[in-house]
């Protein structure tokens, strides 16, 4: 039987209307659109494309160093995102907030600014079987590089984060644990409180990686108590090439520089260099001004969608398809027992289909999904699959939408001849 839902928390079809991209007209014969990708990349409103835009045309000038006019003018609206930003993820103090490209880039500066400072040869840094490859790359090279070493949190049979076999591996003493907040394939919401508290028991740093968690659900870096955030404007309706990262204003500010040049020195002579507070001192070199007045322009967005209402609307489009999928023979859904410890993101394999010739069908009736191992990796080896098709819901999506990726799921079976 069903699973009863309450009704939408959002008006997702009136949200639709704001993304000039779901409504342009498609090619002769091709149907509208229905995007599932949102955990790639999510589409454009228009408030965010106006942001961009006019800083280009009113605006644009280079920040901090110029005394004129329009210069003051790009600078304030640099600094104003910063504070919508620590806004957005309640942070205590802007200069808590650091502006790069992406998820990748920030945790990559705390692996080469924090970890070079602080592990040494036998350090112990914490991942999990279920990280990105961007929250995994980083620790093989910095481990490398310090003779530190990496061990994994497992996950458990119901595809959880297993709290008993990090409650013996933090008995290691760990310097680091690193963790995705909500995992890409699986929609896991992982309780980063609860890890963060425990960690702090035995000394270790807690970076959190929040590409998946930022766009879809409040955060509060403050009540999580965590030392590190990082995440992606692109998943979050802002611009690609914007994200930030968050950490603790003691932290960050006992950390060295991970990159040099003009903007983030003090002073500088032939032989030497001393650097500037923060957050300058990691925001090396003219930044992407446009890209984080559009990633505010995205904050505001969701803010006054509601960032719960965000929650609830995906999390009734997940249990919508979870219960037609069940009903669907030779599927696999990959994801935790327990449905409210997952968001919107729904993986699955079709027997006898391999995952690319899946989403290839479903391109033919315009059902945009992922497929692949999704830099999952160690995942997909824990799943045993070398990959999935993964569908992933957002603000603009609807049940229609859902209707139409079972309508081409079932294609692809009759396609392949395994109905």
């Amino acid at each position: 039987m069903a699973t009863q839902l309450t009704a939408p928390a959002l008006d997702a079809a009136k949200v639709r209307a704001d993304f000039p991209i779901l409504s342009q007209p498609q090619p002769e014969g091709r149907k509208s659109l229905v995007f599932l990708d949102s955990a790639a990349s999510s589409q454009k409103p228009q408030a965010v494309i106006d942001a961009v835009d006019a800083f280009y045309r009113e605006a644009n000038s280079n920040i901090h160093r110029g005394v004129y006019h329009l210069s003051e003018v790009a600078s304030g609206l640099y600094e104003g995102a910063r504070e919508t930003m620590a806004a957005y993820i309640g942070a205590a103090d802007s200069r808590e907030i650091v502006f790069v490209r992406n998820t990748t880039e920030a945790i990559n500066l705390v692996a080469n600014s924090w970890g070079r400072a602080n592990l040494k040869p036998g350090d112990l840094i914490l991942v999990t079987e279920m990280e990105h490859h961007s929250n995994l790359v980083p620790w093989h090279l910095i481990a490398e590089q310090t003779g530190a070493r990496i061990e994994a949190v497992r996950l458990n049979r119901d595809l959880e984060f297993d709290m008993e076999h990090y409650y013996s591996l933090l008995a290691k003493q760990p310097k680091l644990v690193a963790v995705a907040h909500v995992q890409n394939s699986l929609g896991l919401i992982n309780d980063v409180k609860k890890i963060a508290e425990h960690a702090h028991t035995v000394g270790a740093k807690v970076l959190v990686d929040a590409a998946q968690s930022a766009p879809h659900m409040a955060l509060n870096v403050q009540e999580l108590d965590v030392d590190f955030l990082a995440l992606s404007g692109h998943k979050m309706v802002g611009p690609l090439g914007s994200g930030v990262l968050y950490g603790k204003f003691d932290i960050l500010s006992a950390m060295p520089p991970y990159m040099g040049g003009g903007g983030m020195i003090r002073k500088v002579k032939v032989d030497s260099s001393t650097y500037a507070d923060l957050p300058a001192r990691f925001e090396a070199g003219t930044p992407a001004v446009a890209d984080a007045v559009g990633l505010a322009a995205a904050a505001r967005y969701l803010t006054g969608l509601g960032l719960d209402a965000i929650h609830a609307h995906e999390t009734d489009l997940l249990n919508y398809a979870l219960d037609q999928f069940a009903e669907i023979p030779n599927i696999t859904v990959f994801g935790p027992t327990d449905r409210t410890h997952q968001n919107g993101v729904m993986s699955f394999e079709v027997d006898g289909i391999h995952p690319h010739d899946v989403a290839a069908i479903l391109d033919e009736e315009n059902v945009a999904v992922r497929a692949g191992h999704h830099c999952n990796q160690p995942l997909m080896e824990r799943l045993g699959v070398i990959a999935t098709t993964r569908a992933s819901f957002y603000i603009y999506n609807t049940r229609e939408d859902v209707d139409r990726l079972v309508a081409a799921v079932l294609r692809a079976k009759h396609v392949f001849g395994v109905d």
